[in-house]
């Protein structure tokens, strides 16, 4: 007999990589003025769902593979009077750590190369920025791969407002989210916000 449940899972692994390889290829491949205009764009429509909160803490990545890179959005924030941090992979298929961070941060690079503070750990943040490799109508996200971003929502007490961040590049009808996915509060791309149907504020 076959096992359709094991068929259906293994399918869909095979898609979200094959996907993976895709957009990140897109996104990257995007000529440089129209990646800069088009993050402009995101980062306006950042500014004007963020900045009407009461100031809080922001988590956000170190830009990679031609992401948005958030840290303008961000240091305007700070100014505003929030406080800013990272994810940090400190123990592989644990939770991740929020470290603090400011424009001046003292950073190092992490197992993957990636910049990260070296400063000190910080309570759950108020607000999430997610990169996006792909994103669907449902919401839900598709990252990297090592499923970091999940297993560190899943712990957290309460549940920051979680923000997916990228490109309408990166939209397609489904991922084929599998069990452990958690879907996302808001998505903003160029194009504006997509909020679920069920928003959360922080």
């Amino acid at each position: 007999m076959t096992n359709q449940t094991g068929d259906f899972a293994v399918n869909s692994a095979a898609f979200r990589t094959a996907l993976r390889q895709e957009k990140i290829a897109a996104r990257m491949s995007l000529p440089a003025v129209d990646h800069y205009a088009a993050s402009a764009r995101v980062l306006d429509h950042l500014a004007h769902l963020l900045l009407p909160y009461p100031a809080g803490v922001i988590a956000f990545c170190w830009p990679v593979r031609a992401e948005v890179d958030c840290r303008a959005l961000v240091t305007q924030l700070l100014n505003a009077g929030w406080r800013a941090a990272m994810p940090v992979v400190v123990t592989t298929a644990a939770p991740m750590q929020f470290r603090a961070w400011w424009p001046d941060a003292p950073m190092t690079a992490d197992p993957h190369g990636i910049p990260v503070p070296v400063t000190d750990a910080i309570p759950v943040p108020d607000v999430v920025l997610l990169p996006l490799v792909a994103f669907d109508a449902a919401s839900y996200r598709l990252g990297y791969g090592g499923g970091y971003f999940d297993r560190t929502l899943a712990a957290c007490a309460p549940r920051p407002l979680t923000v997916g961040v990228g490109f309408e590049l990166s939209a397609v009808d489904s991922i084929r989210p599998a069990t452990h996915d958690i879907p996302l509060d808001v998505i903003v791309t160029e194009n504006g916000l997509r909020p679920r149907q069920t928003k959360h504020t922080p």
